[in-house]
């Protein structure tokens, strides 16, 4: 029986909920959306002070300028268009397929507040519950990224007038030639949620704590082969997701659920992703004495 392969072009366009035109015209939309929004994060760029929300994370004066911006945006050039955003809520879809937005206005801000430049603005559209476009714009790095579904994925540089590049995933298929990427080892091994990360750590070929969107945006480049990240929200995750996926990966949650609701997060080239949440799911035998009675 052949093994049914649930990543790829072809299975990612497969997932279109609209017309390419359609799906591109959110991206393009969201694009120029991201030159304005860009200049606000610039603007506050190292000159900024956070203060924390009741949940005891952190928050900007550009993530709430920017959020607000985008909502304005939204509204006008789709009034039936639903948000869900990390600053100021959701608000519901007034058309039938409940399509969405969901709104990242500072991914990274601990970068952010600290004045390292790997931090940037994600925007993501739902559709029926399947996501159909995405942009993740970096100002610092210079570089955007947009993807639709059967449309690829794609890298726009912000200066020189370059053309746009298109990205696809490695074809690397052995994890001892891979490159993983993490958030915190320790924070994800504290979690309980991934406990073989370290054991996966070690397997890799080279492992790096790159951190947040731009870890995602390598493996769509090809230029590592997994990120695993937990502690997320659903507007943490939309972007990226639909990145990897039509870059040819594969995103799921740790246990193997393809979702962005799930708190966990594992984008991979899609040739290594079972073999990478077997690892996670694996414990460390007791030690005799923890059994011994």
């Amino acid at each position: 029986m052949t093994k049914r392969i649930d990543f790829g072009p072809a299975w990612s366009a497969s997932l279109a909920r609209g017309p390419e035109a359609e799906l591109r015209g959110w991206v393009d939309h969201a694009l120029a959306w991201c030159v304005e929004t860009d200049a606000i994060a610039m603007r506050h760029f190292r000159r900024t002070t956070a203060e924390r929300k009741p949940d005891r994370t952190f928050v900007t004066e550009a993530d709430t300028s920017i959020e607000q911006r985008l909502r304005e945006k939204i509204a006008a050039s789709f009034p039936k268009h639903g948000v869900v955003g990390e600053e100021f809520g959701d608000e519901a879809p007034k058309d039938k397929a409940g399509t969405r937005w969901y709104i990242d206005p500072i991914d990274g801000t601990h970068n952010y507040m600290r004045g390292v430049p790997i931090f940037g603005t994600l925007l993501a559209v739902e559709r029926d519950g399947e996501l159909q476009a995405a942009v993740i714009s970096a100002p610092a790095l210079r570089t955007r990224w947009g993807a639709w579904r059967g449309g690829g994925a794609w890298a726009f540089s912000t200066v020189g007038g370059a053309d746009p590049r298109r990205i696809g995933v490695s074809r690397i298929d052995d994890l001892a030639d891979g490159q993983v990427l993490s958030t915190s080892a320790g924070e994800i091994e504290a979690s309980g949620r991934a406990p073989g990360i370290r054991r996966l750590l070690a397997a890799a070929w080279r492992e790096r704590g790159f951190g947040d969107f731009w870890s995602y945006t390598l493996v769509a480049e090809g230029a590592a082969e997994a990120m695993v990240e937990v502690g997320l929200k659903s507007w943490d995750a939309a972007a990226p997701f639909l990145l990897v996926e039509e870059a040819g990966g594969r995103a799921t949650d740790v246990t193997g659920e393809r979702t962005i609701h799930g708190g966990t997060f594992v984008a991979t080239n899609g040739l290594l992703h079972d073999r990478i949440l077997s690892i996670l799911a694996e414990r460390d035998e007791p030690r005799r004495s923890e059994v011994d009675v």
